[in-house]
């Protein structure tokens, strides 16, 4: 699940599974635990809500005409980057970043998705 090492693909791809944890998905969470204050976070939320815009912003364009995140076939870093898309699609934040919907949609149609939805039960974000 990941390119040969050593090639350009396997540079990006250490790229993209790193800046899904390390960049993309703070803004994400703060998002969570911010919101979680509420009254008290509002003046905290526009600046977030610039964060998330740049992030997705920018996975949405590395999408653009392409299947996945790093080569022509399914990487360790299209999974890492699910959680993303996940997280910003349960915050009501992919509308406008037709690319990542689009790729969040094909990773929900794979059949090896489809099967750990029914093994495991859809996912919980919330009690």
């Amino acid at each position: 699940m990941m390119p040969a090492a050593g090639t350009p693909e396997y540079e990006a791809y250490n790229e993209w599974l790193h800046y899904a944890e390390g960049s993309a998905m703070l803004p994400l969470m703060l998002n969570l635990y911010v919101s979680r204050l509420k009254e008290a976070g509002k003046p905290l939320h526009p600046r977030i809500d610039s964060e998330i815009a740049n992030h997705l912003g920018y996975a949405d364009g590395a999408l653009r005409g392409r299947e996945f995140f790093v080569g022509n076939a399914l990487t360790g870093a299209d999974i890492q980057m699910s959680f993303v898309a996940e997280m910003a699609k349960i915050f009501d934040k992919l509308a406008p970043y037709p690319n990542l919907a689009g790729w969040l949609a094909r990773m929900h149609a794979r059949p090896a998705f489809r099967r750990s939805v029914e093994k495991g039960g859809a996912y919980r974000f919330a009690d």
